[in-house]
């Protein structure tokens, strides 16, 4: 099994001059998700936490609907990468083989070998929740982010997802390359931990695309904030699917896109 991190020994060129400097930098695998022994998805993705990669990438891509629907889970090393072999109940198995839908995706893409434009855009389920969270306080939480990002603290080069109980704070957080697949791993840690999404927020260091948006729906979050901006249909989706989206944060505050009324925001705030 290769390492998530790997030592490299580039040149660097700087101020005219031209010195070797040892880097870390983040492995890149093929990711091959089997059912059954067939093959649904391959993803380039970083090898660490696959088994809560294989059971969040289930959840949300609809192929089972609770980490128990999984009988058997291997992670199997081989020359071309490495295959989370999973054996699904017979129900589950039966309904995949229904479907007939195979993504080849390079380095976190989500929506890779789509077969229809309507799969593209399904509508993702409506999260209903009656949460609170003190604005100044999930600010703060973003800033949790960075002391635990390991792998991104030597290389500077993966997304993290984590997610943030008000009353416990970050419970878990999940690294790699590609943001969907951290997203898909927060998705695993959490079910197989059993912790309920509904009662915190999923932060995000990376922007918000709509397939973002449609797992932290399938996770049945509440709350979905990112450093970085949202697109315009990831918008429109976290509004129809009741999600409240936060995005650009930084240091000193951030921006409501959708669904304001969970966030309990100062008394002297106000709208521009």
């Amino acid at each position: 099994m290769p390492a998530p991190i790997q030592r490299s020994l580039p040149l660097v060129w700087k101020a005219g001059e031209c010195v070797a400097h040892a880097r870390a930098i983040p492995e890149e695998t093929a990711i091959a998700l089997t059912y059954g022994r067939a093959t649904f998805a391959v993803m380039m993705a970083t090898p660490a936490d696959l088994e809560d990669f294989a059971v969040g990438f289930s959840l949300n891509e609809r192929v089972i609907a609770a980490p128990s629907d999984i009988e058997e889970l291997d992670v199997v090393d081989g020359a071309a990468g490495i295959e989370l072999r999973m054996m699904l109940a017979a129900p589950r198995q039966d309904a995949l083989f229904d479907r007939r839908r195979h993504l080849t995706g390079a380095t976190g893409c989500g929506l890779c070998g789509m077969e229809s434009l309507e799969e593209a855009t399904r509508p993702p389920p409506t999260v209903a929740s009656d949460l609170r969270l003190s604005a100044a306080a999930l600010a703060a939480a973003m800033n949790l982010l960075a002391p635990l990002q390991s792998l991104n603290r030597e290389t500077r080069a993966v997304h993290a997802a984590a997610f943030w109980d008000p009353a416990a704070g970050i419970v878990a957080l999940r690294e790699d390359v590609g943001r969907h697949n951290a997203l898909d791993k927060l998705a695993g840690a959490l079910a197989r931990a059993n912790v309920p999404s509904a009662r915190g927020a999923v932060l995000l260091t990376s922007r918000v695309s709509v397939e973002m948006v449609q797992k932290a729906a399938m996770m049945g979050a509440p709350v979905l904030m990112a450093v970085s901006a949202p697109t315009a249909l990831a918008v429109r989706v976290a509004e129809a699917a009741g999600i409240t989206l936060a995005a650009v944060a930084r240091s000193d505050g951030f921006e409501l896109f959708t669904h304001p009324a969970r966030i309990l925001l100062d008394a002297h705030s106000h709208v521009a």
